[in-house]
């Protein structure tokens, strides 16, 4: 199983590493503008689908290529963080799976330099088995001093995906962070004597 920190070992080791991998499976099914990426990137196929879609809007998929695979792939983005420092971010999107013998959900990290200083990969509430559209979000607080951020739907073991009507936005404080980061701890230290 993929946990969090072999999420971060293997997808979050810095932009550099994500692309180079991308650059070894690039062909021309992935939809423009995204990467295949992660631990096996080899082992998945990504592309659109004309058949597949929610309420009319394109779709793209994420598929094993086999029952068998040990690892994940993603289909990705990176970007660069300068108009978003200071705000914080909402990807949504309407997400469909087949035959999920891991896990799979939407994912954004946000990056200082090679340090990851927010990250949320929905393995906490994670998408398994045959499920039909339905909405997923992921948000997080981008520091000042951010570089990047990344983010996609990814798929770890055998299935299939798909990605419809993505959003990505800028929202207020009003819409609570989903992953690990700086907002997400406390304001001064808590429970310092163990009686809770």
């Amino acid at each position: 199983m993929l946990n969090g920190k072999h999420f971060l070992q293997s997808v979050a080791t810095g932009a550099a590493v994500a692309f180079a991998a991308c650059v070894l499976v690039a062909h021309s099914n992935v939809p423009r503008g995204w990467l295949l990426a992660g631990s096996k990137p080899a082992e998945f196929e990504v592309g659109l689908d004309a058949e597949q879609g929610y309420q009319g809007h394109a779709s793209a998929f994420l598929r094993s290529k086999t029952l068998g695979v040990d690892g994940f792939g993603t289909l990705m983005q990176s970007v660069r963080a300068e108009q978003y420092r200071g705000k914080r971010v909402r990807l949504s999107g309407f997400v469909k799976s087949q035959d999920v013998g891991g896990w799979a959900g939407l994912w954004m990290r946000v990056d200082q330099g090679k340090d990851i200083v927010a990250l949320d990969n929905m393995q906490n509430r994670s998408i398994k088995g045959n499920i039909g559209w339905q909405r997923y979000e992921v948000v997080l607080d981008v520091p000042q001093d951010s570089t990047g951020i990344s983010f996609g739907v990814l798929l770890e073991g055998a299935g299939e995906v798909w990605l419809s009507n993505t959003k990505f936005d800028i929202v207020g404080a009003d819409v609570p962070v989903t992953g690990s980061g700086g907002a997400t701890l406390p304001d001064k230290p808590v429970n310092l004597d163990f009686t809770e």
